[in-house]
């Protein structure tokens, strides 16, 4: 009975252990100032500008890509506020649009609002990273279900966006996403 006991408590000590490090080691571990004083310089009015070709895909649960797709989408800027439309295309046949409400500070704080988003998201731009938290509600089709959305965009130096996004439900990892954005010349 006490060696059950033991291995009970150490299988939870492994366990609360994993979580903790996942959290101080992972991906959320992640703060903008991480990035300050790195090269290139990301500024959301200059690379989420004009016409741009988005291709990635989903990893669920498990690892396993469950999704990929390719997005259109159109970044236009009128000083501090702008807007970025997608329309993606699922593997499944799919479509999804989105329109997104942006507001960027002084400061490089982004204030982030669409119409399946659930309140405002907020984002911080800086040295060659980006990152935007915000919920994201499914459509019913989907579950409706609300989750808590992690981006993380990092410019390299031929000015690709690789975009890496977590989403999380009752703070579980539930889906990653993976992405380019690239621009395209018109």
């Amino acid at each position: 009975m006490l060696s059950a006991i033991l291995v009970l408590a150490g299988a939870g000590a492994v366990f609360l252990g994993l979580v903790v490090a996942g959290r101080f080691l992972g991906f959320a571990a992640q703060r903008p100032a991480d990035y300050a004083g790195t090269a290139p310089q990301f500024d959301v009015h200059r690379h989420l500008a004009g016409p741009m070709l988005c291709e990635g895909v989903i990893y669920g649960p498990g690892g396993r890509v469950v999704s990929r797709f390719v997005a259109d989408m159109e970044g236009r800027w009128d000083g501090s506020t702008g807007v970025l439309t997608e329309a993606f295309r699922y593997d499944s046949g799919t479509a999804q649009d989105r329109t997104w409400r942006l507001h960027v500070g002084n400061d490089g704080s982004i204030r982030a609002e669409a119409d399946d988003i659930i309140g405002t998201g907020l984002g911080q731009q800086i040295g060659a990273a980006m990152r935007l938290k915000y919920r994201l509600k499914l459509p019913e089709s989907a579950g409706g279900w609300v989750l808590d959305v992690t981006d993380w965009m990092y410019l390299v130096d031929n000015g690709t966006v690789i975009n890496r996004s977590q989403f999380r439900k009752f703070g579980f990892k539930v889906a990653e996403l993976v992405a380019t954005m690239r621009r395209v010349e018109t």
